[in-house]
């Protein structure tokens, strides 16, 4: 029986503007801007504003849908290699996490290692998050900075600052051939 979690019930949302976003915070990282540039949030929060609620819904649906497809690209390269990528990606994660405490409050710590734990079996994100209820305000930053961790972990695993985001951007095009 299948899950009501399972993917194939999960909106894909806008795959797109969530990976220009993960993309753009890589990029800033790779230049060495630790700091959020003010001009550049100005416009995130403009682009953001600019979708309307059902707009940034899809967003946050495509956020989770990065998180599941990196999640899947990182269990199959750790499956390779005989290792759980629960086992060995989770605990790196909330690690990174714990150490942002400006970006990402404790008590969101949790839902995140959660929503990795969900991906990495195989479940929807978006869907196992919902059944608690609605995402907050307080869990936004924490979402995009999950994203952001595991693209930038699979960059570093390939030693390609693009492969992430390429490997998103290659399936969406061939998604939109077939």
């Amino acid at each position: 029986m299948s899950s009501p979690c399972a993917p194939e019930h999960a909106p894909a949302g806008d795959v797109g503007a969530a990976l220009m976003i993960i993309d753009s915070r890589l990029k800033a990282i790779y230049d060495g801007k630790t700091e959020t540039d003010s001009e550049q949030q100005a416009f995130m929060d403009q682009f953001i504003d600019s979708l309307g609620p059902d707009g940034a819904d899809d967003v946050l649906d495509g956020t989770c849908t990065l998180i599941f497809m990196f999640m899947q690209w990182l269990r199959a390269a750790y499956e390779d290699h005989d290792k759980d990528v629960i086992e060995y990606v989770v605990p790196n994660l909330v690690a990174s996490m714990r150490m942002m405490p400006k970006s990402i409050r404790p008590e969101a710590i949790p839902t995140m290692a959660g929503l990795l734990v969900a991906a990495g079996t195989d479940l929807s994100p978006n869907l196992w998050r919902k059944q608690y209820g609605y995402w907050t305000d307080d869990e936004m930053t924490p979402l995009e900075a999950t994203a952001f961790l595991l693209a930038e972990h699979i960059n570093r695993l390939t030693d390609d600052r693009d492969f992430a985001t390429r490997m998103i951007a290659d399936a969406l095009s061939k998604a939109h051939e077939g």
